[in-house]
């Protein structure tokens, strides 16, 4: 069982690994959407220093904890992009019937798809996010908190990704809810979660999952929790088995589309 865990993990990271080659095929390109990506985001450090000259908290976040946020957000999306990118177009290929190439390999079904695919813009998100962290709030024990909250940040965002991608196989147009519901919560990770109440914050916790994701780890990372520790990594593997098993519960009621394709 552990050898063949093992092997699946090897076989993923050589998947990501030459996905990263290909594209490094024309460097230029390749450096140039990794620092786009950067700058991209770095213009929304101006839009956070103007607001909060004008009002010193928001939502019980100042600046540094913006900035924890933002770093923690844009890095759980570059993560989860660079190893998993597939999982946000699993619609698309259940629809189409364009899981056949998959289907008959020797691997497993799910993470040869998801890993199929690799955003290299996304990498920059990754640096983007370090780099946050190490300008405004660095001290050792956060960087290695905030390094193991990307790994569980892009495991939630993958699975949640995964789980209403895999409606597909029940609904047409699921894709559409799923596309929605997913950008939903890239969108709501980077804004403080004191600003929302109520029904609003609820549904951030318990149906849109960004709450898990991003809210209480930059809690933990400003007041150390081992409970919300322990509770945020139990979360996230869950999520992820949940994910899995609904998949391939989705995945008996596929049909094929009799494509002539060929993976290379």
């Amino acid at each position: 069982m552990l050898t063949a865990v093992k092997n699946q993990i090897r076989v993923c990271l050589l998947s990501v690994k030459y996905n990263i080659m290909r594209e490094m095929l024309n460097k230029v390109t390749f450096l140039t959407n990794i620092g786009f990506m950067m700058l991209n985001n770095a213009a929304f450090i101006i839009q956070w220093i103007i607001l909060l000259h004008i009002r010193k908290e928001v939502g019980g976040y100042a600046m540094r904890d913006v900035m924890l946020l933002w770093g923690l957000a844009a890095s759980c999306f570059g993560l989860s992009h660079i190893f998993f990118a597939r999982a946000f177009s699993l619609p698309e290929l259940i629809i189409n019937g364009k899981l056949d190439s998959w289907l008959v390999q020797p691997k497993n079904v799910l993470f040869s798809v998801i890993t199929s695919s690799t955003d290299t813009s996304a990498i920059g998100d990754f640096l983007y996010g370090i780099l946050l962290i190490c300008i405004f709030c660095f001290s050792f024990g956060r960087l290695l908190l905030f390094l193991f909250f990307t790994v569980t940040g892009a495991m939630i965002l993958t699975a949640y990704a995964i789980l209403l991608g895999s409606l597909s196989f029940w609904f047409v147009r699921a894709d559409i809810f799923g596309n929605n519901m997913v950008n939903s919560m890239i969108s709501f990770a980077t804004y403080p979660d004191g600003i929302f109440k109520g029904t609003a914050r609820l549904l951030l916790y318990y149906v849109i999952p960004v709450g898990i994701e991003i809210y209480l780890p930059v809690q933990i990372m400003r007041s150390f929790d081992v409970i919300g520790l322990l509770f945020v990594t139990g979360y996230a593997v869950l999520l992820f088995a949940a994910a899995t098993a609904f998949f391939y519960r989705g995945l008996k009621r596929y049909t094929s589309s009799n494509l002539m394709a060929a993976r290379m």
